[in-house]
This record gives structure tokens, sequence and C-alpha cells, in this order.
């Protein structure tokens, strides 16, 4: 009932998935441990900035994907109340795909047996090196090296003492609309703000398949916000018909997949200042994506940043194994061990600068959407305007190769 491997990634999402294959392209194995029975491949889609592209081509993906979905060339956005629309183009490379599609390609290259479903990690004890995993089966997992890939309330952050993530009542219901003989939307990202209360997100997937959410300032206590999703669907609807929104939207809202639908009740976010100055490693213990920087979806960066870590976390393990003169595919010794520290130590002096922008941007994008107050909403538009958001400047970073 006990084991022992050199590199142990708790959590077989995008950034769990992400880091293994980027490991395996280096010659380094490890092994995911994913508490769910089957692949978490639900929530709809992700849309994938020129920045995560650039992690999809290093890892050798980016090709079998793009042919999965079409090129957005802009966004649109609309006020409803105020009767007013822009255009804005797309400078550079943004597709909205399927999470599905994402998930299954990147576990179909990882080796066959590095990925363990059903595992679920009851503790973590401390161990030299590495930790001590154990599940409520009685299994004992031996890791030299731990990263925690594992979502907004991380069992793994938690042992590393970082603070628990924060949430806000932003209700979400999320789904695909298939348009059999093609839908009429062209290639641009519609964001229709019908009033304060209700945003609703649409984008091409491919000519015959859409994505969208709808997202409502209200607690998820409220009567219509329920885990039902068809019940969900229906008050959206007539909260929505109520509020005169275009026909298009309320078709497609109706006409769609039901298997697709999920809602989201809660928003999860770390504060920009607790992931400028958290502690992001124990020993050869560390964190990446969601478990490291949760930050919501307000600027459409989680995929991506998540991405970005696992490449870079897997460069800097590569980088420790050559300094320490052994192969990537002989068992870890001492040497190596400290070499991972060090490595884990300069992935997060190089990650913190930039995930603390991302975390400040979604973080005043979302105070700028919830937020009534005058003084609030002139401070968020300062930050947004200074750092560039509205322009996609956060889009426009390149990690490096692998």
């Amino acid at each position: 009932m006990e084991e022992s491997h050199d590199i142990v990634i708790v959590g077989g999402g995008i950034c769990g998935l992400a880091t293994a294959l980027a490991l395996h392209r280096k010659g380094i194995a490890s092994l995911v441990l994913e508490k769910s029975e089957t692949l978490r491949a639900d929530g709809g889609s992700i849309g994938v900035h020129v920045n995560g592209w650039h992690v999809l081509e290093q890892l050798g993906i980016a090709a079998e994907l793009r042919e999965t979905a079409n090129l957005v060339t802009a966004f649109h956005d609309v006020w409803q109340e105020e009767k007013k629309s822009t255009l804005t183009t797309v400078r550079k490379e943004l597709r909205w795909l399927k999470r599905k599609d994402l998930i299954v390609t990147l576990a179909k290259n990882i080796p066959a047996g590095a990925i363990r479903l059903g595992c679920h990690i009851a503790a973590i004890h401390p161990s030299d090196p590495g930790a001590v995993l154990a599940t409520p089966g009685g299994r004992v997992i031996r890791a030299k090296v731990l990263i925690g890939c594992d979502g907004s309330n991380s069992v793994v952050a938690k042992y590393i003492g970082m603070s628990a993530a924060r949430s806000t009542p932003h209700t979400f219901l999320r789904g695909f609309t298939r348009y059999p003989h093609g839908h009429p939307f062209g290639d641009h990202f519609l964001r229709l703000r019908v009033n304060k209360r209700w945003f609703v997100g649409r984008s091409p997937i491919t000519d015959t398949l859409v994505s969208f959410f709808v997202a409502c300032h209200i607690p998820s206590a409220d009567a219509g916000v329920t885990n039902d999703v068809r019940a969900t669907r229906h008050f959206v609807l007539q909260e929505l018909q109520g509020l005169q929104c275009p026909a298009e939207i309320l078709q497609m809202i109706q006409n769609s997949d039901p298997e697709s639908l999920n809602v989201v009740a809660k928003v999860w976010y770390r504060p920009p200042w607790q992931v400028a100055f958290a502690g992001f490693r124990k020993g050869t213990v560390t964190v990446a994506g969601d478990a490291m920087h949760t930050m919501g979806s307000y600027i459409g960066q989680g995929g991506s940043s998540a991405l970005e870590d696992a490449l870079v976390l897997a460069r800097s393990l590569a980088r420790s194994t050559a300094r320490s003169g052994g192969r990537a595919d002989e068992p870890c010794d001492k040497t190596m061990i400290v070499g991972a520290a060090t490595a884990i130590g300069e992935y997060v002096r190089e990650r913190r600068l930039r995930v603390a922008r991302l975390s400040l941007e979604a973080f005043a994008m979302g105070t700028l959407l919830r937020t009534k107050l005058l003084a609030t909403k002139l401070f968020c538009l300062a930050i947004l305007a200074l750092l560039g958001t509205m322009a996609l400047g956060h889009t426009n970073y390149d990690c490096g190769r692998l």
C-alpha cells in the first residue's frame, strides 16, 4: 500500500495535464493523480489567447487543436440600455476551444499509466524530500517533488500554508448551442451588457457551434438559481425576456444542448496582494494554475496562464536535472532533489510578477462590474487603463521555449 515517485502532480485538469505533458516532452516522468473517476472534461469552452497558443505550440498540440476551433477576429461590445455598440479587432490569435477537446488532446499525448483516476488525497504529510500523500483507502504515495494543480480549493496550497481562496456570489450559466445549417454570427465574440446585473457572452467555436454564458449578479440562494440546469435556464430565459433581450439570444439559450449546460454559483479568486506575497512553495512542493492564482474569468486568462505555469515549471525542473549531471529518465538522487528545490524557487520568482499582474487586472475588472461606488469605478478604470487591459495587453506575453 506504499509507493514512491519522483514527481507527483495532484489534479488532472488543464494545468495538471499540461504540466505532465511538458515534463514528458523534456524526458521527465511524472504521475498525475485525479480524484474524479473520469477526466474532468466538463465546463464548456475556454478562450485561448495568443499567449496560450505559444505554450500549445511548445507542447506540440497546437495544430491539432486549431482544427477544432475557428479564429475570433473581433469583440462586439453592446450596451443594451445605452443603445450603443463598438467593434474591436483582435489583432492576434484567439480561439474558443471546447474544454473537452483540450483535456482529451493533452491526455492522449501523455504516456499510458501516467494518469491515475479516482485517486483522492485525504492528507499530506511532510517528508524529506517532498511530501507523503495519504488516500482514504490507506494507500501511501511518497513524492520527492509534489506539484499542486488541484484548483481553487487546493489541498496542496493548504499544505504549504497559503490562505484559502475567496469567492463572490456571481452566477454563470454556460453551455453550447448547435446550428446544423450554420450560425449567422460570423467570427465575432459578442459581449452584451443587458443591464447592470445581466451580462451575456457568445463566441463561435466552429461554423455550426457556438459557446455562450450568461452572468448575473445575484446570490446563488435566489429562488431561480439551483443545481438543476434546466430550471436555471428557464429562470434565465424568463428574466431576459422581461428585459427585452434580443430574440437571437433567447433562441440560443432556449435551443442549447441540455447536456452541455452547467451552473457556476460562485467565482473563486485570490486577491492580487495575496498572489504578490504568498509563499508558493515549501521545499520541493509547489502549486500552479488555479491552485496558485485563481482569478475568475473576467479577463479570460485562467486557462492560458495555467498553460504558462506548466511550461515554466517543466523547463525549470529540466534545467535542474541538467545541472545535476543526471539524465531525465534516471531516478532522482539527492543532488537532483537539491536542484529541484532551486528550480521551484526559480519557477516561483519567474511567475510571481506575471500572475500578480493578471490577478490585479481580473480583480479590478470584477470589482468594476460589481461596485456601485463612483470612486471605486474610477479607481478600477484607472488600473485597467494603466495596464492596457481593454487593449488585451496581458495577452502580448511569451513565456519562452520549453
